[in-house]
This record gives C-alpha cells, sequence and structure tokens, in this order.
C-alpha cells in the first residue's frame, strides 16, 4: 500500500450512481477517467486536507459527489498491493527477474541509485526502485547488479538496518564512502556492459560513474527505459496531488517578477533557455506548491524558461485546477510530461544554448539537447540563490510561524518532563514521545505536516545522528540518560526545524560537560558578526571548537539551508568545513552543533536563524545572525561555571525573549513550567 487514508463513512453505491453525479456536475470525466486518477491520488501521502484531491475531478464538488469519491477511494485503497511491503527482505525472484531482463536488454550490469529523477531527498512510490528489489528502506543507497554478483551500498546511518533488511545470501553491503560504488565497479564489471536510466543520474554524477567503467575496461550504456520498471508489474502510477496557490500574503513577490528576472539573467550569459529541474524552484518561481511527496509541499513537474520569456511547465494536466490556472502568469504554458522530449529538441536546433543544473538536471537532458543539435552549459540553477535569499514577507512569515511551532514544542517539553518526573507512572517511550509531539503540532493554527519524520532518540539511539525509529528498535525513556528530539513543521507563511537534547533523571559531569560545549558552540555561532560574503566555513569553526576542546568532533555539518515553506533542506547555502557559497542576508539556516558517544547518547541544539546584515558602523559591511526559533533550552544540562558572562547573557536573554514571546499563548499550567525553565542561569537549576 502506498498510503494509509482514513476510510470514509459510507460505502460506495457503484459505477452507474457516480457516472450520474459526474454528469451533473459537469465534470467532463467518465468513471475510467475517476479511477484513474485516484491510483494517482493513493500514490502521493495523505495530505493535511484529505479531500483536497477532488478539486481535481471538479472544482466544487457536491455532497453527494463528495461522499462518494471518498468510498471509491476507499474501495480502490482497500485493493492495492504494490509490492513494496513484501519484505523486508526482498522476494529471491526480483533479482533473478531483473537479471533476465538484463540480459534481454544485452547488458550485464545495472545500477540502482535511491533516487527520481528529481533528485530529490524524498522519492515517490513508483520510484522507490531500491527497496523494492532489495527490501532496504533506509533514505540513501546504491545497487549495482551483474549477472554473477550484486552489491547494495549504504552509509554509516544503515549499517544494521540492511542486515536486517537486505538478503545477505544475494548481496554484498558495502559502505557507500569508504568503498563506493565506482571502486566495486572499477574492480568488478571487466570489459562488460554496465546499464544505467539517464533520468536517474546528474551530468558530475555520471561522468564519475563513466570513469569507474572505463576503468575497468567496460562500457556504460544508457537504457532507453528502466529494466526494473520492466518486471515490477504492480508498480505504483506517478504521485497525483491538485496544485495549490501559494498567495503573495506568503509569498511576497509575484511569479511575474521573478520570471522577468530568471530571463535577464539568461540574456546576461547569453543563453537561450534553462531547465528548471528542481520542483521546489518551480513551486518558488510560480508561487504554487502541492503534495507529491511527504514532508515537502511540492508537485513534481519540469520547466523550462527561455530567454524570450515563454515558461512551460510540464507536468500531469490533472494537477493544475482551474485556480491554479488563473493564477499562473500569461506567459506560462502548461504541457503533459509527454510533451517534454520534442519541447527539449526544438529549443534545442540551431546550436542554441540550454542551461541545465548540476545537482538536479538528469544527464537525459544533457543527452537529448546535444543530440537535437544543442550546447550545454551546466551550471547552478538560477532559482536556487534567489529561492535561499528570503524577502521581507517571507522573513516575517517564517517568524511567525516559528512562534506557533513554539508553542507546540513548548507544551510538548512541558508535558514530558512533567510525564518522566519521579513517581509518575506514565510510560514513555520513543514512538510515543513522537507521537505526542506531533498531537501538540496538530493543534496549530496552519500546520500542514511535518518537516521531515521526527528524530526520537533515547540514550544510545540518540548518538545515531539521522536515526528514525521503529518498532524493534523503541526504546522506553529510563532516568540517567538523554533524549534527542530533532523535528519540524510546515506552514504556509514558514518552515520549521528545531532539535533539543533533555535529561532524562538526574545527568552526570560528563553529560552536562559535553552539553555545556556544544552549547558555547551554538551560542558562538548565534553571537557570530563576520564580513560579507564570508562562507559557511567561518561559521562552522566557530560552531566546532568548543566540542575540539573536549578532543571530539561531531560528523555533519554544522547548518543546512531552510525553504519558506519548502525544503527543510535548501541550498545552496550550508555550514560546513567545506562550504564555499557566500552567505547572504535574507538566508535561512540551522545552527546545530553536536556532540554523539556511541552506544551511549547523542546531544544535539538546534535554532534556525536569518542571515542580516550587521548595522553597526563598521569598516566593511559585516553580517549578522538573528535568531528564529523559539523554545527552552535545557538548563539541567548546563554547567554554568564553564560558561563565560556573555554566555550566560546571551541564553537569559534569549529565554527571556522565549517566555516573553510564548506565555501569553499557553495555558496556566504550562506557562508556569515555562517561567520555571527560562528562569535566569543565576537563580540555579
Amino acid at each position: 500500500m502506498t498510503t494509509s487514508p482514513k476510510p470514509s463513512d459510507s460505502a460506495y453505491h457503484g459505477d452507474s450512481n457516480l457516472a450520474e453525479l459526474l454528469a451533473a456536475a459537469c465534470a467532463g470525466k467518465s468513471v475510467a477517467d475517476v479511477r484513474a486518477l485516484i491510483a494517482g491520488v493513493l500514490a502521493a501521502p495523505e495530505g493535511y486536507d484529505p479531500e483536497s484531491w477532488m478539486a481535481m475531478v471538479v472544482a466544487e464538488p457536491s455532497d453527494l459527489l463528495r461522499s462518494e469519491l471518498a468510498a471509491l477511494k476507499d474501495t480502490i485503497a482497500a485493493t492495492l498491493d504494490d509490492g513494496r511491503n513484501a519484505g523486508p527482505p526482498a522476494p529471491a525472484w526480483r533479482l533473478c527477474a531483473l537479471r533476465r531482463e538484463m540480459a534481454a536488454r544485452g547488458i550485464d550490469g545495472f545500477i540502482v541509485p535511491r533516487a527520481d529523477e528529481y533528485q530529490g531527498e524524498y522519492v515517490p512510490a513508483c520510484s522507490d526502485r531500491l527497496l523494492w528489489l532489495t527490501g532496504f528502506g533506509g533514505s540513501a543507497g546504491v545497487a549495482v547488479v551483474l549477472a554473477d554478483k550484486a552489491s547494495i551500498f549504504i552509509d554509516g546511518r544503515y549499517t544494521l538496518q540492511v542486515e536486517d533488511q537486505v538478503r545477505t545470501e544475494d548481496w554484498e553491503r558495502r559502505h557507500l564512502f569508504n568503498d563506493p560504488p565506482s571502486g566495486w565497479i572499477a574492480e568488478n564489471l571487466g570489459k562488460r556492459k554496465l546499464g544505467y536510466d539517464p533520468w536517474l543520474h546528474t551530468v558530475p554524477g555520471l561522468t564519475k560513474l563513466n570513469a569507474a567503467v572505463e576503468k575497468a575496461g567496460g562500457t556504460l550504456v544508457p537504457c532507453e527505459t528502466n529494466p526494473l520498471d520492466a518486471v515490477w508489474s504492480n508498480q505504483p502510477v506517478p504521485p497525483l496531488s491538485a496544485m495549490q496557490v501559494h498567495p503573495l500574503e506568503y509569498a511576497g513577490q509575484a511569479a511575474q517578477d521573478k520570471i522577468d528576472a530568471v530571463t535577464a539573467g539568461l540574456a546576461e550569459e547569453g543563453a537561450d533557455a534553462v531547465v528548471i529541474s528542481d520542483p521546489a524552484s518551480i513551486a518558488w518561481l510560480l508561487n504554487v506548491r502541492g503534495g507529491d511527496i511527504p514532508c515537502t509541499p511540492l508537485s513534481l513537474s519540469f520547466a523550462t524558461v527561455e530567454s524570450s520569456g515563454a515558461v512551460t511547465l510540464f507536468t500531469d494536466r490533472r494537477k493544475v485546477t482551474a485556480e491554479v490556472h488563473a493564477w499562473l502568469p500569461e506567459c506560462v504554458t502548461v504541457q503533459p510530461r509527454e510533451a517534454l522530449p520534442g519541447t527539449i529538441e526544438t529549443i534545442s536546433a540551431e546550436g542554441r544554448t540550454i542551461r541545465i543544473d548540476g545537482e538536479t538536471g538528469a544527464s537525459w537532458f544533457a543527452n537529448r539537447i546535444e543530440a537535437s543539435g544543442g550546447s550545454v552549459t551546466v551550471a547552478e540553477d538560477p532559482c536556487a540563490l534567489p529561492k535561499a535569499c528570503k524577502n521581507t514577507t517571507e522573513i516575517a512569515g517564517t517568524r511567525a510561524a516559528h512562534i506557533r511551532d513554539g508553542v507546540a514544542l513548548t507544551r510538548f517539553l512541558a508535558w514530558l518532563d512533567h510525564a518522566n518526573r519521579e513517581g509518575r507512572n506514565e510510560e514513555v517511550d520513543e514512538i510515543s514521545a513522537a507521537a505526542k509531539l506531533a498531537e501538540f503540532r496538530a493543534e496549530v493554527d496552519g500546520y500542514r505536516g511535518g518537516s521531515f519524520d521526527t528524530i526520537s532518540g533515547f540514550g544510545p539511539n540518540g548518538a545515531v545522528v539521522h536515526y528514525h525509529v521503529s518498532e524493534w528498535t523503541n526504546r522506553s525513556f529510563e532516568p540517567g540518560s538523554l533524549y534527542l528530539v530533532d523535528s519540524g513543521g510546515q506552514y504556509p507563511d514558514g518552515t520549521t526545524d528545531v532539535t533539543r537534547t533533555i535529561a532524562i533523571g538526574e545527568p552526570d559531569d560528563d553529560q552536562r560537560a559535553h552539553f555545556t560545549a556544544v552549547l558555547k558552540g551554538h551560542i558562538a555561532m548565534a553571537t557570530a558578526r563576520l564580513p560579507k560574503e564570508s562562507s559557511g566555513a567561518a561559521l562552522d569553526y566557530l560552531a566546532r571548537a568548543q566540542v575540539w576542546q573536549l578532543g571530539a568532533d561531531f560528523d555533519h555539518g554544522t547548518g543546512h539551508g531552510v525553504g519558506s515553506y519548502l525544503s527543510v533542506h535548501e541550498g545552496p547555502q550550508r555550514v560546513s568545513k567545506t562550504s564555499n557559497v557566500a552567505l547572504k542576508p535574507g538566508m535561512i539556516v540551522s545552527n546545530e552543533p553536536g556532540y554523539y558517544r556511541t552506544d551511549a547518547w547523542g546531544i544535539r541544539i538546534e535554532n534556525l536563524v536569518v542571515i542580516e546584515e550587521d548595522p553597526g558602523e563598521t569598516e566593511r559591511p559585516m553580517l549578522q545572525m538573528s535568531t528564529i526559533t523559539k523554545a527552552p533550552i535545557d538548563r539541567r544540562l548546563i554547567d554554568t561555571s564553564a560558561m563565560t558572562e556573555s554566555e550566560i547573557a546571551w541564553l537569559d536573554a534569549y529565554h527571556a525573549d522565549v517566555c516573553d514571546t510564548l506565555t501569553p499563548l499557553l495555558d496556566a499550567k504550562t506557562a508556569s513550567w515555562l517561567a520555571a525553565a527560562t528562569r535566569p542561569l543565576q537563580d540555579g537549576m
């Protein structure tokens, strides 16, 4: 099953009854059309409005039609089986079937990345090929299948998971970075043919893959269609959700103005057109949102923008409701996905220069452009930087969203503190804690769902950086350890991401020492001033320095960009050792240093900050950070003797702001708890 919708209250009354209701509504659709549409709806996640998809049938369905559509959706959902839940591990016949298909196509190997044609963080069910083939359900991985052997490559997060989910007799296990596919291919392919799907590899990625194949003496072969799709008989259809208008009260800039800026950039660089391959960039450019994938409000699509100002949106036309059609600028033409090859050929003719994105642009685009006589320029998505630099409306919106989100998180922290006090009989574990937090967020005005799957890790599980709780890893809370919860919400005016580490019971001196070091690094970034055009690498150093003093480090970046009702992980900016993108006013980045003791506990403190121009009088233009997250930091874990006066002053001021801002929005019991949780450090623990 691809989704778990809530059942309707009534049974389906048959196709004849639905046909009559569709005719009465002048829907212009047959029952077969509606059934096909529902298959796509069920391939998308259940949205915050479970009936929003009905606008793709008719703009304003009657109550009778709504009831019948909901009942038909339930009927179809009850019979769906896309095969992804057959494991883990996946049945052995699937690997055998893929090898037979490879042989029939004259290739000796095939590479299966966990990726779709958009190179997104979340892949829809129809693109979850790695799961279907192997049973592995992690968020990152690659499989390479040869006629005589096969290997799956995963990172350190999934070392234990892959053992449980993948058949040991069929698959070798390799580390994605320490022992990457390129090396394995170079050693094992020989003078054979390795097939790949050009929709699933970027141009830079394909260059590395080709180098490995050449080193082996083999040949890299593009497949016109994916051989795995040929043997996945019950593969789900692409997801289908109604595209939504993202109004100016949240967007702050008209779509036409954004399009004009992109076309001006094309003219300046001498390019004739650009392919927009990131659905988040299309959402930003056209001021639309969607619901095709979990946690990120995107409508999966491609677009081309020509130097003339013409924009073509390639998507399933059923997604584009009458409201969205009226919203889109006149220069935008909506075409089905099937029209994309022909359009690429047309705009590439006569040696025209077409720009594609190196991060998300499939190598298929480069192949088709060059085959059509065009010239390819691989460069950054022209929407990436302006999307990252939020306008004043977006910044005001995200500040408002963080206040509302802070209310939910504070209610959760108060509940957790009361539930874990000595003498209480309330049992709390990682799953129940995450569910309670989701319950509080669901009560927030404008909540549209989580911005990612909550990381809810107690004790040793908190030391796994991207831990995902499951029934077989779930831990109950016990005194003497730490609980790490990293979570976020999607709201029409902003996207949140916040991590807090909480002492369960009385913390020991070692836990306090490491928490305080992380906090000092967090404060160093929060209070930093740095010259304009500095990259995130400078901030990363500031945040790590205190952890380094303890002879430790953390194996993740200190921060990532965050979108405006878009992806919680947004580029091009980031705060890491290797970051080389200049930070600019309006960018939102996370401030999340950490420390992780394997098999014991983990610590991370995360707020979001807005990059601002420093208003002070300085010799050169400077930048500063403005923290927008509103939630208390656990005072019980702080060793005040290791804090400087300025660090204590910052935390006291932050807590005073949190208390002043949130108290009017809280019930009396939670407000009282918050007052105690945010009192000045000099008042003791």
